[in-house]
């Protein structure tokens, strides 16, 4: 029998029962629809988190000062000066493994337009910090060597201060604003970033060249630096080597005996990265399973029904094989609408699964991130799935005796 004529018979052959057909395939619709919603909301968030990290910096260390003990009283990393301004330099300058090295020294501070202002934190740095953040000017310009080697009175907006002093379409390059009294020329306004994991908007800062802060708005330590430093390795790959290249050098110079606690600290954020994209991966597969097992239930429902028909239509069966049906045809049909019915169910599915990701995503703020190939297999694997568990009922259907089946009641 030609597939066009077997696809119609099977066909008519569902339509005939469209409730219990569309509860059959409801299991499918389920399956379906679990996957792609858990598997759109779960990649989402797993692209919220690289885009969270990325923000950061472009593979990011964060080395800080030690700790302080005093009278039995001990504090926390960075409570101790103990990185100086040539420690920064023999980073910069004699690890391979490091590409870009800048200070970051942040104090609060009272921003003044004409006639606005906002309270934000003012941060001192170099040319190299822009680099490490990987952060771009959306206006204007970055800081310049020139401006770091001057000591410049000039300054770079974050987009939230800007549109605080200026409003959200006015161009403040040129512009003269106060920090604490004195008056810094705008320079240029950073593209958004956004906020941290932990709510801080990263555009909520002003920059200045680190000269400048020390002199203007926070006095230094003479050789200690004090703030941290923003190390970018040369790549991904190398961001654990660079910190076990930072820790020698660092232990080197300060003279840290074997066995003796180290007077810094250097945080590898892209660890952090890491650790929450596996927790999404692994929730994410988590769910996925949960979704696959509805799939096998659903399959299991085919199979019954099929089973059912099988027996309710055994008369049907036998008439067709005495007007010269062979087994194959009969196998055919009702593999055939086994597979219409997980067919129709994984197409089903799938646009429900795409509308509960999307009523999940709105209602909760999450991301969504729907992938084409997740949807083609999972509709693909929901055939397979008819095909598999549509296959014994029709294989029993094609065995039976056309004698017997004509005698059946």
């Amino acid at each position: 029998m030609k597939p066009l004529p077997t696809a119609r018979l099977a066909g008519r052959a569902l339509l005939r029962n469209k409730t219990r057909s569309f509860l059959t395939a409801l299991g499918i619709v389920i399956g379906v629809g679990a996957v792609i919603a858990m598997v759109a909301i779960g990649q989402g968030a797993k692209a919220r988190v690289e885009a969270t990290y990325e923000a950061m910096g472009t593979n990011l260390l964060v080395v800080m000062s030690g700790s302080t003990s005093a009278g039995g009283m001990r504090g926390g990393f960075g409570s101790m000066p103990t990185l100086t301004w040539e420690d920064l330099k023999a980073i910069q300058t004699e690890l391979r493994a490091v590409r870009y090295a800048a200070p970051v020294l942040r104090a609060p501070a009272q921003v003044q337009s004409e006639e606005q202002n906002w309270s934000t934190s003012a941060i001192g740095s170099t040319v190299a910090y822009f680099a490490v953040r990987n952060w771009r000017p959306s206006r204007g310009r970055l800081l310049l060597d020139a401006d770091v080697d001057s000591g410049a009175k000039v300054v770079v907006l974050g987009q939230t201060v800007a549109e605080k002093l200026f409003g959200p379409r006015f161009d403040p390059v040129g512009q003269s604003v106060r920090i604490r009294g004195m008056p810094f020329e705008v320079v240029g306004v950073l593209q958004p970033k956004g906020q941290s994991p932990m709510g801080q908007d990263y555009d909520d800062a002003v920059i200045l060249p680190v000269s400048t802060f020390t002199t203007k708005i926070q006095g230094g330590l003479t050789k200690f630096l004090a703030g941290v430093i923003f190390v970018s390795a040369v790549s991904a790959d190398a961001t654990a080597r660079a910190q076990q290249e930072i820790e020698g050098l660092l232990r080197d110079r300060h003279h840290l005996r074997q066995g003796t606690d180290d007077d810094f600290s250097v945080r590898n954020l892209s660890e952090i990265a890491s650790a929450q994209q596996e927790g999404a991966s692994v929730m994410t597969t988590l769910l996925a399973a949960v979704a696959a097992v509805a799939l096998l239930v659903g399959g299991i429902g085919i199979m019954n029904i099929m089973l059912v028909s099988v027996t309710e239509r055994t008369r049907e069966i036998g008439v067709r094989m005495a007007v010269g049906a062979k087994p194959r045809d009969i196998l055919l049909q009702f593999l055939t609408e086994a597979l219409a019915l997980s067919l129709a169910g994984g197409i089903i599915g799938a646009g429900t699964g795409l509308l509960a990701a999307q009523q999940l995503a709105a209602r909760f703020h999450w991301p969504m991130l729907v992938q084409p190939a997740v949807i083609a297999v999972s509709i693909g694997f929901s055939g397979l799935v008819g095909i598999v568990f549509g296959l014994y009922p029709a294989r029993k259907a094609s065995l039976l005796d056309p004698i017997e089946a004509l005698r059946f009641e």
